[in-house]
C-alpha cells in the first residue's frame, strides 16, 4: 500500500477533548441576597419599634396623617359604632374602605410622652365618659333607653360625642330649637360626663334635608346653629364652665351621616367635640 505522502494526502486532524470536573456542593451566591434581605427587614423592624417608643401620640398621628390623608378625612366623618354607647379608638375597626383589615390593640392608644411616662389616649377618655353617662341614667329606665342615641368616637382633633335622632326619638321639638324633656335629661348626663375632662368644647348642629313649608322664613342654617346654641346653654346648666366653649357651629344638612338618604332622621344630630 502506498504511503500518505506518496499519495499526497494531508495528515488527519488532531481532536483535543477537554473534560471539566465540577466539585460538588457549590451553589453560587444566592444565599447572600437572601441574607441581605433578612438583615434589611430586621433593621426596619427595630427602627419601627424605636419610633413607637420615642415619639409622642401627636407625632405618630402626624406621620399617619401625612401618609394616609384620605383616611383621616374618612375617620372624622365617622359617627362611631352602632352599639350601646359604642366608641372607637384610633386602632379599632372603623369605616375605612378596608374595614375588615383594620384591627389593633389598646396598647397603641396609650403612648409614652417625652419623659417616658404613660399618657392617655382617646380610648381611655371614651371609657370614662361612657361609665359616667351610664351611672347618670341608670336610675331611670326610660332615660336608660336613650343611651342608644349616644355615640362616641376618637378623631384626630379629640373625642367627639354625637347625640343622634332616629325615627323614635328627637332631640328637639320638630322645626324648633327647644329641647325635649328626654333630650334635656340626656344632655345633663353628658354634661356630667364631660365636665371632669380637660379640653375646649366645640358644639356643632346638624339637620336633615327635609324641605320647609312654603312661607316659613326659617332655614336649616339658622336651625342648626340655634340648636347648637341651645345645647351649649343646656351644658352650662349641667355644670360646664362658660370659658370651656370654643366654637358654636351650624352646618345645616351639609355633613350628612346617612349620605344616601338626606332626609333620614339620623342626619339630625348634635356633635360635641372635646379637643385634645
Amino acid at each position: 500500500m502506498a504511503s500518505r505522502s506518496a499519495r499526497n494526502e494531508p495528515p488527519p486532524p488532531i481532536i483535543v477533548k477537554k473534560v471539566t470536573i465540577v466539585a460538588g456542593g457549590h451553589h453560587g451566591g444566592a444565599w447572600k441576597v437572601a441574607y441581605a434581605d433578612f438583615v434589611t427587614a430586621m433593621m426596619a423592624f427595630f427602627l419601627l419599634l424605636w419610633l413607637l417608643g420615642a415619639t409622642t401620640e401627636d407625632q405618630r398621628k402626624g406621620l399617619a396623617d401625612y401618609f394616609t390623608p384620605t383616611l383621616v378625612k374618612t375617620r372624622e366623618q365617622s359617627a362611631g359604632s352602632n352599639g350601646l354607647l359604642g366608641g372607637a379608638s384610633i386602632t379599632d375597626a372603623d369605616n375605612y374602605p378596608n374595614r375588615a383589615g383594620q384591627t389593633g390593640t389598646k396598647s397603641l392608644t396609650i403612648p409614652r410622652d417625652a419623659t417616658g411616662g404613660p399618657r392617655e389616649g382617646g380610648a381611655a377618655t371614651i371609657q370614662r365618659m361612657k361609665e359616667r353617662v351610664e351611672e347618670k341614667l341608670e336610675s331611670n329606665e326610660k332615660l336608660k333607653q336613650l343611651m342608644r342615641q349616644v355615640r362616641m368616637v376618637d378623631t384626630n382633633e379629640g373625642v367627639r360625642v354625637d347625640l343622634v335622632d332616629d325615627a323614635d326619638f328627637s332631640m328637639f321639638v320638630l322645626g324648633t330649637t327647644v329641647l325635649t324633656n328626654e333630650a334635656a335629661s340626656l344632655v345633663s348626663a353628658i354634661a356630667g360626663a364631660v365636665a371632669p375632662e380637660s379640653g375646649k368644647l366645640t358644639i356643632r348642629g346638624h339637620t336633615d334635608a327635609l324641605p320647609w313649608k312654603p312661607g316659613v322664613k326659617a332655614n336649616n342654617w339658622s336651625l342648626s346653629a340655634g340648636r347648637a346654641e341651645a345645647t351649649r346653654q343646656a351644658l352650662l346648666r349641667g355644670g360646664i364652665a362658660d370659658d370651656r366653649f370654643f366654637r358654636i357651629e351650624g352646618v345645616a344638612d351639609r355633613e350628612l351621616l346617612v349620605k344616601d338618604n338626606p332626609q333620614d332622621p339620623r342626619n339630625r344630630r348634635i356633635s360635641i367635640l372635646i379637643t385634645n
